[in-house]
């Protein structure tokens, strides 16, 4: 600070001096000699107030200096009328305007040089890389000043591509607009050295558009990496991180727009329980559900760790959201009843599940009274303590199942199925069931974009079962908003067939070969040149394809974008319930060759991996 002050007075007292000589020539020495130091004297007095002594010429902005060039004008005024106020003559009719320029660049230029030769300096000392910034102008303004800011930055950058074609031509920061995203592949090519990187500002800059900006980059051999969320709050001197593009930038979906106020209606003032909250769409429906204000939810899992963290997001959340976090079994039919009558839930999303194909394919028994007797379990309990609906997460591998995974998730819908038909019939349950069926969540637990993630980092090779594997994907996030959406269409009036299964609209199914050689452009290495992709074989119980719908089945619109209606055939929900129980039998008998056999005897499309079971029933 007291260099600051020290070089003002300075610098006012040498703006007095040379105002006189330029004013006359003739005598150029000021008259009294005091004069100048009376000019140091008037901006000490202007500047305290205004702060200027506390400015830190690295990081001074144009507001700064604004502030500077006001404090040099009425530091100028003050001067003038000093000297006609005393009778000092002023030494030419142009002097006051002389004092007042004079004083603003000796008070604003070294500070303006000062700043600008730091920039140039952090340019040099970059120089390694070019860097092109892709985004809208708020967010590349954000970036470069961030910056200019940041130390030991390893590149330098050369331009600006901005999202429209009419922003081409305009300068920020020095920076020409020399393109944009659309004519990526031109505008590059006019460019007399090509950059190094181009770093994505823009957060809305997704799928479509961003893969064909990928793509041109690739064949310019270009790295694309994006920019850290930025806010004028941010540290000066932080770190710039950038970060790799996230694979659920790519998805070619459609924003969805749910109907929130139904949503709210549905949700608003009611107790919900979610179970399976410590998984991904477990937790991601417990955020979701408690943004429209529940009067408790209850979160249940059976691990320990997986309950706590979701239970700490919301309290970080909403602290005076009234929650409970109960450890428990859902297989357990007498835990889950005490619990059900003890909260009195009005709404069930009923997530818990075990989801690994090969996983459940080696312990069947284990799968069987999760996602059978589990799904029982909840539903009974549920209907007995007075809840209005339960949700069933349900998944594409129920279709036409080859695998334990998908045929007990079948069977687990036709519970549903058929708790629903008896509902609306009149019968003695009154709970409504919502089937929800989608395929894969990218990012989810046992997933394979965290595998491939994990693989990456460990420098491949990325294992893929088979080149012609395909899968549906859908972000997390959007899957529960559609789930919401079922939830509030399936318990409305609307004429919903008999039996009718909610399905996702998931769009195109992705090769899970180009997943790998996507993630791995997006790390900015090449597939099969810095990263190897090995090929493993089927594992027990897989599809090449899923399937969202049964090979008789129509899709049918439901009136809402995203969702569409399957409807596969129901059976009574005694005939169902007597089958659990045989199988509930089997469970504790640990016969998993009868599990699987009575498993198979009601979803028909499943055939067992060993052929012991269907033919033990057979005798």
């Amino acid at each position: 600070m007291a260099v600051n002050i020290l070089l003002d007075g300075v610098l006012a007292a040498l703006a007095v001096g040379l105002s006189f000589w330029l004013a006359n020539p003739a005598s150029p020495v000021p008259q009294p000699h005091t004069l100048p130091m009376s000019g140091a004297v008037a901006i000490w007095l202007i500047g305290m107030p205004l702060g200027l002594a506390r400015l830190h010429w690295r990081f001074i902005s144009f507001r700064d200096l604004a502030v500077i060039g006001t404090a040099a004008l009425v530091t100028a005024v003050m001067l003038v009328l000093l000297m006609v106020g005393s009778g000092i003559p002023l030494p030419s009719p142009a002097f006051p305007v002389i004092l007042a320029l004079i004083l603003v660049v000796f008070l604003v230029a070294p500070k303006f040089l000062y700043r600008l030769a730091r920039i140039r300096n952090s340019e040099r000392r970059t120089a390694a890389q070019r860097a092109v910034l892709v985004g809208d102008a708020q967010s590349a303004e954000l970036f470069l000043t961030a910056h200019h800011h940041a130390t030991g930055s390893p590149y330098r950058v050369v331009g600006l591509m901005a999202l429209s074609a009419k922003h081409v031509g305009q300068r920020l920061h020095g920076l020409d607009v020399f393109g944009a995203v659309e004519g990526a592949e031109t505008a590059l090519a006019r460019l007399e050295q090509k950059p190094d990187l181009l770093i994505i500002t823009a957060s809305g800059l997704a799928g479509d558009a961003l893969a064909g900006l990928l793509a041109v980059a690739e064949r310019n051999g270009i790295r694309v990496l994006r920019a850290p969320s930025l806010t004028r709050l941010a540290p000066a001197e932080q770190k710039l991180e950038l970060q790799p593009i996230a694979i659920e930038d790519l998805l070619n979906r459609q924003q969805v727009r749910p109907d929130r106020e139904s949503m709210a209606r549905l949700i608003a003032g009611k107790r919900v329980l979610v179970t399976g909250a410590g998984g991904s769409i477990g937790a991601e429906l417990a955020r979701q559900v408690a943004g429209f204000a529940p009067a408790e939810i209850l979160l249940l899992d059976n691990g320990e760790f997986a309950l706590w963290q979701i239970d700490l997001e919301l309290a970080e959340l909403n602290q005076e959201l009234p929650r409970r976090a109960v450890i428990g079994d859902v297989r357990d039919a007498a835990r889950m009843i005490a619990l059900c009558q003890k909260f009195r839930p009005e709404l069930v999303f009923h997530a818990a599940a075990l989801k690994h194909v090969p996983i459940v394919e080696a312990n069947p028994l284990e799968g069987v009274q999760t996602n059978v007797l589990g799904t029982r379990a909840v539903a009974d309990a549920a209907a007995a303590s007075g809840a209005a609906l339960m949700v069933l997460i349900s998944t594409d591998k129920a279709v036409n199942p080859s695998s334990v995974m998908g045929a007990t998730k079948r069977l687990a819908e036709m519970y549903c199925q058929g708790l629903d038909v008896e509902a609306r019939r009149g019968g003695k349950r009154t709970m409504r069931c919502v089937t929800v069926r989608f395929g894969n969540v990218l990012g989810s637990t046992g997933s394979v974009v965290p595998l491939f993630r994990r693989q990456l980092a460990q420098g491949g090779p990325l294992t893929v079962t088979h080149p012609e594997m395909q899968r549906y994907f859908m972000t997390v996030r959007e899957a529960v908003g559609l789930v919401l959406q079922a939830s509030v269409v399936g318990s409305g009036e609307a004429a919903i067939p008999d039996g009718g299964i909610f399905v996702l609209d998931m769009g195109a199914p992705v090769k899970i070969v180009d997943l790998a050689r996507q993630m791995i452009r997006l790390a900015g290495l090449r597939p099969d040149v810095d990263v190897a992709i090995r090929f493993t074989g089927l594992r027990p119980g897989e599809k090449l394809f899923e399937e969202l719908f049964h090979g008789g089945e129509q899709p049918e619109p439901t009136g809402y974008e995203g969702l569409l209606m399957a409807c596969p055939r129901v059976t009574d929900v005694r005939l169902v319930a007597a089958a659990i129980r045989d199988i509930e039998a089997a469970c504790v008998a640990s016969d998993t060759a009868g599990a699987l056999a009575v498993l198979a005897r009601m979803v028909p499309e499943f055939v067992p991996a060993d052929g012991l079971a269907v033919s033990r029933a057979a005798r």
